[in-house]
Parts: structure tokens; sequence; C-alpha cells
């Protein structure tokens, strides 16, 4: 199956295109997350896609390393800027269908998907609160994001760390920022956090969240309002 490019695809490309740092390297990038989960890194991947549900979108897919572990219960989408990244998603899980997009621009109507899932993809995204937005957009309102993302440190010295080396990191890796706050940011875009979803080190976090709605409070499955308990 050929993925497809949506209309708007293109000016990710032209941005892969000014400079193909290690994340726009897809061999160069398998290769040091296969390090990575051999390191264990896996068991976040498996943790973070095995409460998926229904209709499921993933933002950032890039070569496609979560796509094998998602439960058949799910019907996945794989979605990510890089054409060469999805050849390579493809070849890796030839059953599931792959667009070629942006997550500021996502090519789906508005609450199309029971889940979102974002693995590492949050550090890289130009426009962080736009990408947000459009995740809130084509969830529905009973939906969930679940996310797999490093975080700037909780430790002042690291932290400081990072944001030294934040404009060499940034060059080099094609677009990753160590020292965003993306779990802040998530909360900051209308979701609200699940304490009971959430795993964390100083530099990693896997949660899952769910939009808020205009009364204030997230929605369960069946579109009613969750009360928080005291």
């Amino acid at each position: 199956m050929a993925f497809r490019h949506s209309a708007k695809h293109s000016l990710a490309v032209g941005a892969c295109a000014r400079w193909r740092g290690v994340e726009h390297i897809p061999w160069l990038y398998d290769g040091l997350m296969s390090l990575a989960d051999g390191l264990g890194f896996v068991r976040w991947r498996q943790a973070l896609v095995w409460t998926a549900r229904g209709r499921t979108l993933e933002v950032g897919c890039g070569t496609g390393r979560n796509l094998p572990l998602y439960p058949s219960r799910v019907s996945v989408i794989g979605l990510d800027p890089d054409p060469q990244s999805l050849a390579r998603a493809q070849r890796r899980a030839p059953h599931i269908p792959l667009v070629a997009a942006q997550v500021e621009a996502l090519p789906f109507r508005a609450g199309t998907f029971d889940t979102v899932v974002s693995s590492l993809v949050f550090c890289s995204v130009e426009d962080p609160a736009q990408g947000l937005r459009e995740i809130r957009r084509v969830l529905r309102a009973e939906g969930r994001l679940l996310m797999l993302e490093h975080v700037r440190s909780s430790r002042p010295f690291w932290a400081k760390l990072q944001d030294r080396i934040q404009p060499l990191w940034t060059y080099v890796s094609g677009g990753c920022r160590p020292n965003r706050e993306t779990e802040t940011a998530v909360a900051a875009a209308g979701f609200r956090i699940d304490p009971s979803d959430r795993e964390a080190t100083d530099v990693l976090r896997r949660f899952g969240a769910h939009p808020i709605s205009s009364e204030g409070t997230p929605r369960n499955e069946f579109g009613a309002s969750v009360l928080q308990r005291p």
C-alpha cells in the first residue's frame, strides 16, 4: 500500500530538504532507535500504544517503529512529514495506511479519531501550540491523547545544560529541542492529564490526556462529563 500525500505536505518536505539532520536520515535514526529499544526503551513504546482504542492516528510516526506494536483491536493511520521516513515505515508495517503531512495542518475532519498518539515528536514540531490545537480538533469529545516525549529536566543543572546545548543539538538533530516543556504545553492546550496513566523520569514522560470540554471537564467514552473526585 503506497502512502498518501496530503495537499498541505509540501511545506514539510521543503523544511526537511533544507537540512537533513539525524531525524531526517531514516537509516541513521532507525539505527540509533534500535540501540535505545535494545536498552529498554521499547517497554515505553509498548506501554504507550497498548491503551490506544478505536480509530487511532499516530502523528510523527517516522520510520514506523511503533506501528507493529499496536493491538489488533486498533485501526491505525500513520502520519509524518518526511516521505523517506514513511517509505521505511511502509516496509515495516505494510498493512497500515500512511499520510505525508504536518501535525500543524492535519488533513482530517474534526472529531475523526478516538485516539491520537505522539512519540518523541513534539520536541521537533515547529509550532507546538498549533499542533496541539489540531490534535484537539481531530479528536472526538471523549477521545484520548497518548504521548511519550522527552522534556526539560526538572534538575536545575541539567536544565541549564539543555538550554546551552539546544541550538547545536537542534541543528545536528534536524529540529529536536531538548529543553521543551511539552507536558506543560499539553495542559495549556486544553487537555487534562490523567495521573493514573502517567509515568515519568527526570527527562521522559509518558501520559494519557483527555480534551477538556466547554464545561471544563473531560468526557468519558459515552460523551458524558467526567467529574473529578475531591
